[in-house]
């Protein structure tokens, strides 16, 4: 069958070349389901016929909320099929965000996932004139039709001619999603996506599982183009895809799984990598001997090449030690793929060497979302890169501000409503300019070194790249986030929130005893350990890039509490807003 070129042509060719595998698993009632292909199908035709009885245009917005699960695919590809564009919105978000998509997307229909979300988006009911209905698929509300009723109106009313003429007048390079960005420098833009930038990046990843793959765990949101992509890779590869039950029974749920890879973001691993650090600390004797001689040996890991020796001790490790870590993960992992932000390339080191390859991929939601990604290919993959640029599109690195920018089908329509925008972020010859800053590697590897909106100068005329500082700082267990502030100060300074649980170990361990997260962060020889830690660190870097102050705070940034994005990133004028005092405090 022909590769599909837009993105519901999935279905017909998954049902052509692996119509006997489940494509999507997840947990219904406690017990994990699998649905295969046929269901897929009829559950997508039912909602798209629905919409279509119910009126649907093409080009009309259909907004959905809902964390992952099989229902997620149906509506995304029901819609599609209509010619209608689907608007995915984390579940996570404030109301005002929720108020400002919802109101310049001009939704049409709505999918929620449950009564928590309903009562939520009722309240913005008034702010909403072209919302025409909404949809819950969780469970019977009254006044509110569920999922499972559209579907039978669905099929009722099955047009099935109309449906496909309307297929058949879809080209790829019409708009089939509107993704909001997730607005770490002011309100959300959408961000229009045809079928031909996601297929691009499907097509341009291919090639990265390995032959005998067919079993990946989602846990990242679908309302991310990231994970998205990936699950669209998934069904198109032949795979079943298992939906994790919520982040904190991911492990649990890999047990189950058992799957060959899975995306990540560092966040994630850097998580995985704290628990595998604990549970060698909790050994006695020589297990907990053997265990960090293993681990070590892991961060010494190169992927140019080991010696003999190496080798033969790397072999030692894995019967004792590394066999036991893949176990936890369900014993298949082959392959972590991670983006959304840089990973420490001791982690890449240390889960390659254990026997679960991180490949790394960059790129932004503007282009759908891959510019680059590690891969099988020769030079396609060396630690600390993201690999190569991805087949058909062109990148560059502009001389002055070493700014990344790219060219090619991956990169997006425009911003929906904002066309000076689009022409800040797309000039006149199509090159789309990513705020990153980058260089090449002699191999072709592209290295991304920075982010120019996060600079800063110093007093002093010092330039201050605060991401690359964090990502080094943060390769302590004793760090789990930070901010480096400093501009137009004498100095660079942090803000540090430790990892609570690593510091109560260190702390027991070390006959510390507090009551209270504010006590553990003031705490005298605790406060001497960070400076320790600071003083490692700063020893790599310049003058102007050292920190010349720190202050550990007793504070979570969240999703919650609007610190971080839903994809995990720092929100740094937020953090700056709500730890103004600190801050002020740092350069007296």
């Amino acid at each position: 069958m022909d590769k599909p070129t837009r993105l519901f042509d999935l279905l017909p060719y998954r049902l052509a070349t692996r119509a006997d595998r489940a494509v999507l698993v997840a947990k219904e009632q406690g017990q994990w389901r699998k649905i295969f292909i046929d269901e897929y199908i009829e559950k997508t035709n039912a909602i798209s016929y629905a919409l279509l009885y119910k009126g649907i245009e093409r080009g009309d917005s259909v907004a959905l909320i809902s964390a992952d699960r099989p229902e997620w695919n149906y509506i995304d590809l029901g819609v599609q099929q209509t010619g209608a564009v689907l608007v995915p919105i984390y579940p996570t978000i404030s109301e005002d965000d929720y108020r400002y998509i919802l109101k310049d997307c001009e939704v049409r229909y709505l999918f929620v996932e449950n009564e928590s979300l309903l009562r939520k988006v009722q309240r913005l009911l008034p702010d909403l004139p072209t919302l025409k209905e909404v949809f819950l698929i969780d469970r019977k509300e009254e006044q509110v039709a569920t999922l499972a009723e559209l579907m039978d109106v669905g099929r009722a009313h099955a047009d099935k001619e109309r449906l496909e003429e309307l297929k058949a007048s879809i080209v790829p390079r019409d708009v089939a999603t509107m993704i909001y960005t997730s607005g770490t420098t002011g309100f959300p833009k959408g961000v229009m996506l045809c079928h031909e930038n996601v297929l691009t990046c499907l097509y341009g990843v291919q090639n990265t599982p390995k032959a005998h793959f067919c079993r990946a765990m989602s846990f990242l949101p679908l309302c991310h183009v990231y994970e998205r992509m990936m699950n669209y890779l998934y069904q198109y590869m032949g795979y079943e895809t298992w939906y994790a039950e919520s982040i904190a029974k991911v492990v649990e749920n890999m047990k189950d799984a058992r799957p060959h890879m899975m995306t990540a973001v560092p966040r994630f691993i850097e998580k995985m990598y704290d628990g595998i650090y604990r549970k060698g600390e909790a050994l006695k004797g020589v297990k907990k001997k053997i265990f960090f001689w293993a681990l070590k040996l892991a961060l010494r890991y190169d992927l140019d090449g080991m010696t003999w020796w190496y080798k033969i001790r790397r072999g030692w490790a894995d019967m004792l030690v590394y066999h036991q870590i893949r176990d936890t993960f369900g014993g298949c992992l082959e392959m972590f793929v991670s983006g959304g932000s840089a990973i420490q390339p001791r982690l890449a080191r240390f889960f390659t060497c254990v026997g679960m390859d991180i490949y790394e991929g960059y790129g932004l939601t503007e282009t759908a979302p891959v510019i680059a990604v590690s891969s099988s290919a020769p030079n396609g993959r060396k630690l600390g890169t993201v690999g190569l640029p991805l087949p058909g599109v062109e990148v560059k690195v502009l001389e002055g501000s070493n700014e990344i920018v790219c060219r090619g089908p991956n990169v997006m329509l425009g911003y929906y409503h904002q066309p000076e925008l689009t022409k800040e972020a797309i000039d006149e010859e199509g090159w789309f300019h990513t705020g990153d800053t980058g260089a090449f590697e002699p191999e072709g590897q592209l290295r991304i070194t920075g982010r120019t909106k996060t600079m800063f100068k110093t007093s002093m005329g010092k330039f201050v790249n605060p991401e690359v500082l964090e990502d080094k700082f943060k390769e302590s267990p004793f760090i789990l986030d930070m901010v480096v502030v400093g501009e137009n100060q004498k100095f660079a300074a942090a803000l540090i929130v430790p990892d609570f649980q690593f510091l109560k170990d260190w702390q027991e361990r070390h006959r510390i005893y507090c009551d209270t997260r504010e006590e553990m962060v003031t705490d005298k020889k605790t406060l001497e350990r960070y400076g320790r830690v600071m003083d490692k660190y700063n020893k790599s870097l310049g003058s102007a890039e050292q920190i010349k102050r720190f202050k550990v705070i007793n504070d979570e940034w969240t999703t919650a509490n609007g610190c971080l994005t839903p994809t995990m990133k720092v929100k740094r004028q937020v953090i700056q807003q709500r730890c103004k005092g600190y801050i002020d405090e740092l350069f007296k």
